[in-house]
């Protein structure tokens, strides 16, 4: 049934003698019931529920627009603002939603509208110190806008809505003395410790790939068909993190936020438009709003890679968001993988009754992963017995009739919860049949490596999809006394991934507050440049692993694989832990040795960020490798 057939048959039934009021009424009761069902729908089954969003969507756009055009009638019956303002803040909701499973930009532009329209029009000002009801209802409403313009970057109204949240909880603990608002409390904590830590200096450019900063895909220098037997392109992602105390605002964590952004276009235009912030300061620069609607919906633009978001899932929920969303990928598609939580290690001894375990700590076998089955909780004792190649022949060593294996797993949860809490490399085995991009972010990345390893023989290369990996350092950097690797910014691996240049100047101890704008931009078009040449030099390479070569076309992937080298490059040739294992990241499979940590054109490229910054002496470079003369005369 068309629209216009509702409206018609609607204007029937109150011009029957059916006072408005009670069609309005039966049409909330009827928005209400489907809005309750599809409110807690999982994020991730997208297509499933297309149809029922859509049923949703047009009872309430039926509701919005009878209540305007019948607006003075309900006022005289007795309709409040606060329920008009319940009505647009479900709109908002939805279309939220409907963004969460999408990732289409324009739908969360839809909800910041009417968000907007409910904080300009003050819905719920009438009765809001009389009602408890109604000051609960603000506060969740002003908390749902905050995440809205938290993703879409729109900083000006962040801080205005923080300002107004603060200002609303203290009226209300004066206003209702007896009720407890530790939640919103927590809340108000939770934002300020976030934007603490998200900084201007953070944000100077979009985390999004933006037509105006990078490289536009149709310029971008494909891998020869030969070498590529086909393109993939990033579809799906799972992105997900916990950490002890992690920074984070409601259930989204901060290096999460970052990712969930850096797998995202970036609107054409409106960056620019909102976000001229002055370095260092944390305050809103306080300009006049401009139109969030334009160019936010950029039909140039491709579709966004469809994000699932997980906090602190559970292995069985993990499994069925990781399996649903493999059985919806597309056959070009790729599935990003994105995990960082704290490693545990578990050297493990399986042997039959009557036999003592014999082991020695320095051997191989103790750093190698043996497949193992997952029971009920997390110290599993049943190791395959398949065998092994020839690369490593210690992965399965007997003493006597023992077997001693290493097993690694992230935790995602607090400790005492056994396998419930953590998800191992063999929980992501049985999904290397897909193409798979996986991105560790852990200190127990490198029980992930020997893992992942066994993948390819586990799973067949004629059956299997050979995994694009890429690891975080297993030891976290310390400078000055402080665990860099995880504050004051979130972990530092994830920083060099989607803001590389302010991973750079973190490293290096170069703040905000203090940076010199001239050298930064001068570093920027440095650090673009020298990643397209690492891009150039990877395409043409005639040692490319397939692998690679597969997904070089894809812009978001390709970006996150070349700020990789250069992160790979600055932490291999940084002082304190200049070829120190522990403390690189590694990838698999490998990649050319052109562009590898120690090669000229790498190191020529630190050493050149490095002159710019003035920091040339916390590197430690090959004999050999200077400036180019251009640069040489220049600094």
């Amino acid at each position: 049934m068309s629209q216009q057939n509702m409206n018609c048959n609607l204007n029937n039934n109150y011009s029957n003698n059916i006072p408005v009021s009670e069609v309005y009424w039966s049409l909330v009761e009827k928005a209400d019931k489907k809005f309750s069902k599809i409110r807690d729908l999982p994020y991730y089954e997208r297509n499933r529920y297309d149809t029922y969003f859509y049923k949703v969507f047009k009872v309430y756009t039926q509701l919005w627009k009878f209540q305007q055009e019948n607006r003075e009638k309900l006022v005289e019956a007795g309709l409040k603002r606060w329920e008009i303002g319940e009505i647009a803040s479900r709109i908002a909701q939805l279309y939220f939603g409907q963004y969460m499973r999408t990732s289409d930009m324009s739908y969360l532009s839809e909800s910041y509208i009417f968000y907007d329209a409910i904080l300009t029009r003050e819905y719920f000002r009438d009765g809001l110190y009389q009602h408890l009801n109604l000051a609960n209802k603000q506060l969740r409403f002003l908390a749902r806008f905050l995440m809205v313009c938290l993703v879409l970057n729109r900083r000006e109204m962040v801080h205005q809505l923080v300002n107004h949240l603060k200002m609303l909880l203290d009226e209300c603990k004066r206003t209702f003395p007896e009720t407890d608002f530790k939640e919103w409390k927590l809340v108000v904590q939770e934002i300020v410790r976030f934007l603490k830590a998200d900084t201007a200096f953070m944000n100077i450019r979009p985390l999004r790939y933006s037509l105006v900063l990078d490289p536009h895909p149709d310029a971008l220098l494909h891998v020869a068909t030969s070498a590529a037997n086909r393109s993939l392109r990033l579809r799906d992602a799972i992105l997900s993190s916990y950490h002890y105390n992690e920074v984070k605002f409601s259930e989204l964590t901060l290096d999460a936020f970052r990712m969930l952004q850096c797998l995202e276009w970036e609107p054409s235009g409106s960056f620019f438009q909102s976000n001229n912030i002055k370095i260092g300061q944390n305050g809103a620069p306080g300009p006049s709003r401009v139109n969030y609607s334009q160019d936010i919906a950029d039909p140039t633009l491709p579709p966004n890679p469809r994000k699932a978001i997980l906090h602190r899932p559970s292995v069985t929920h993990f499994i069925a968001v990781l399996a649903t969303i493999c059985e919806e990928l597309p056959p070009d598609g790729v599935l990003l993988l994105y995990l960082s939580a704290s490693g545990i290690v578990e050297n493990c001894i399986s042997c039959p009754s009557g036999v003592e375990p014999s082991m020695n700590t320095g051997d191989n076998s103790n750093r190698n992963f043996e497949s193992h089955t997952i029971s009920s909780d997390a110290y599993s004792t049943s190791p395959s017995s398949s065998t092994n190649n020839s690369t490593n022949p210690t992965l399965q060593r007997r003493r006597g009739e023992c077997l001693c294996y290493q097993t690694g797993c992230l935790q995602f949860g607090t400790r005492g919860n056994g396998g419930l809490s953590c998800i191992y490399p063999s929980d992501i085995i049985p999904f290397t049949r897909r193409p798979l991009f996986i991105v560790i972010d852990s200190d127990g990345s490198e029980s992930f490596k020997a893992s992942l390893i066994i993948a390819k023989a586990i799973s067949g290369a004629e059956k299997g999809e050979p995994a694009a990996i890429l690891l975080s350092p297993s030891s976290s950097i310390l400078i000055a006394g402080t665990d860099f690797s995880r504050s004051p910014s979130g972990s530092l691996f994830t920083i060099f991934l989607t803001a590389p240049l302010q991973a750079f100047c973190l490293l290096i101890g170069v703040s905000g507050s203090e940076i010199e704008m001239d050298k930064y931009k001068k570093a920027e078009m440095l650090l673009s440049s020298s990643l397209n040449d690492w891009g150039s030099t990877l395409a043409t390479s005639d040692n490319l692993d397939h692998v690679w070569a597969q997904i070089l076309s894809d812009p978001f992937l390709r970006r996150l694989l070349l700020r990789f080298i250069f992160c790979w490059t600055v932490l291999t040739l940084y002082a304190p832990t200049f070829k120190k294992k522990k403390f690189q990241p590694e990838c698999m499979p490998s990649l050319p040795e052109s562009v590898l940590p120690m090669s000229k054109i790498s190191q020529t490229v630190v050493l050149q960020m490095a002159n710019i910054f003035g920091a040339t002496n916390k590197f430690i470079f090959l004999e050999g490798t200077v400036l180019p003369e251009s640069r040489e005369t220049e600094h």
